[in-house]
């Protein structure tokens, strides 16, 4: 029996029944009969450890709840409707907030083909939220809050010296009861659990703490109220046996994802040194002489200690400073250099305006499409119709003859929303996807196109492609 993801079915109902009323006087009468000062001292010995971490880490972990729509046949549901019905679904999940400025990283699974991304603070305020980005093999999604406030972040532990039997709690949506908290010990270390025949979670910690459906993409956090995992399976069938991803690797997997989607809008220029979390900012290990990261004065041995009004810690801090970032924005850098602190002022390019052409010659040679982006009130016009929230999408103005888009009978006229898990606004989006790591070991990449008011969904032979191409 293999672990399945936590794919958040519809609330269930509690059923209490035979509860029996004890009489409590003579209990009643010796709690009265106590001291103010003994009062006291009794709930200081109940504020625990425990209860301290949860109040620690509580604020920066939010419910993720939403819609998808399916086909009837996927659902198990063929024949009332035909082959061809659709019908929406409930989903739910946790994420933990990590700026705060409101990224949010939660599980891929969760936010997976929702329509739109429903939020609920830890104060209880409840808004939308933005797919960023994702990588579907680590199932790691960021989404992006809006939010008037900076929120609070979550405490940042490490995954580096955890100890079999340590205590750790999980903080999630489970079955739907908000900010549910559970206590368990470290089970075991290095796990690696199939999930099917395609996808395998390497290195999980195993815990013996409560974790259900709900909980996908919440925190695991150490007994002092640090991160040291983002829960995501439990093994059906079996009691107090649930698994975590490491916060290291998580960090690890967030600041390339982080690191990718900044590539495809600015032309940085910038190489750094060291992993996501050294500490006390990052270091400049390459500045291309033509960007313009150079000609605004930065130089290879620069530490960055603040991006904008941002402090800067590691690479994940230097990613996420960049994030949202618009090309030709002035952004102030502070710098370490020869143990002097300084500021200089950078306006960065955009990666569209470098490799427009080469975008569309690469569209066409590896999947074969002529593409341009729909505009905006038509996407509005859609979105309204169909009850969607695409940001933007392709308009397909041609197909080649025996090409990849051609053989799973995309044709011109058809919008193209997205492919692997990643959102095609543009052709930017769409060129840093068929340039990224992740398409070289894919087989197939699964895309979505919206024809005549109907989200359609296919996959794509894609890495043959993209080595031809290059050929």
């Amino acid at each position: 029996m293999r672990p399945t993801i936590l794919h958040c079915p519809a609330l269930g109902r509690l059923i209490f029944s035979g509860v029996a009323v004890v009489a409590l006087a003579s209990f009643t009468q010796s709690l009265a009969a106590q001291s103010p000062q003994a009062s006291r001292t009794q709930s200081d010995h109940r504020l625990t450890p425990t209860v301290m971490a949860i109040r620690r880490a509580s604020p920066a972990v939010v419910n993720i709840h939403g819609q998808k729509t399916i086909r009837a046949t996927a659902a198990g549901m063929a024949g009332a409707n035909g082959p061809d019905s659709f019908r929406q679904v409930n989903g739910m999940g946790t994420g933990v907030i990590i700026d705060p400025r409101g990224y949010v990283i939660t599980n891929y699974h969760v936010v997976e083909d929702v329509d739109d991304i429903l939020v609920t603070l830890s104060n209880g305020e409840t808004t939308t939220a933005d797919l960023v980005t994702a990588r579907v093999r680590d199932d790691l999604a960021l989404i992006k809050v809006k939010s008037n406030s900076p929120l609070p972040t979550i405490p940042r532990g490490t995954s580096s010296d955890l100890m079999v039997g340590e205590s750790v709690i999980a903080i999630g949506n489970a079955y739907g009861y908000v900010h549910t908290s559970t206590k368990g010990i470290i089970s075991a270390l290095h796990r690696d659990v199939p999930v099917n025949e395609t996808q395998e979670y390497r290195d999980l910690i195993q815990v013996s703490a409560g974790i259900n459906p709900g909980n996908s993409g919440g925190p695991l956090l150490n007994i002092d109220g640090e991160i040291i995992g983002i829960n995501v399976a439990v093994r059906v069938g079996a009691q107090q046996i649930a698994f975590a991803i490491p916060i290291d690797q998580v960090i690890e997997i967030v600041t390339e994802m982080i690191e990718d989607q900044n590539e495809r809008r600015l032309a940085t220029g910038l190489r750094t040194n060291g992993g996501p979390r050294d500490g006390d900012g990052v270091t400049l290990a390459h500045v291309s002489a033509s960007s313009t990261a150079a000609s605004g004065g930065l130089k290879p041995g620069d530490r960055v200690v603040r991006v904008g009004s941002q402090d800067v810690d590691d690479r994940l801090d230097f990613a996420l400073a960049l994030l949202g970032k618009t090309p030709g924005e002035s952004i102030p850098f502070g710098l370490q250099r020869d143990g002097q602190s300084m500021e200089v002022a950078v306006s960065l390019e955009s990666a569209t305006d470098r490799r427009s052409e080469s975008v569309e010659s690469l569209a066409w040679s590896v999947i074969g499409i002529q593409a341009r982006p729909v505009a905006e009130s038509t996407i509005r016009r859609l979105n309204a119709r169909m009850r969607t929230s695409n940001r933007g999408g392709l308009y397909i103005t041609s197909v080649r003859a025996g090409s990849p888009a051609d053989q799973q009978g995309l044709a011109a006229g058809d919008i193209l929303i997205g492919i692997h898990g990643w959102q095609t606004n543009s052709m930017s989006d769409l060129a840093g996807i068929l340039e990224h790591p992740d398409m070289q070991q894919a087989p197939k990449a699964k895309f979505y196109i919206v024809r005549k008011e109907q989200t359609l969904f296919g996959h794509l032979q894609i890495a043959s492609q993209r080595d031809s191409a290059r050929r």
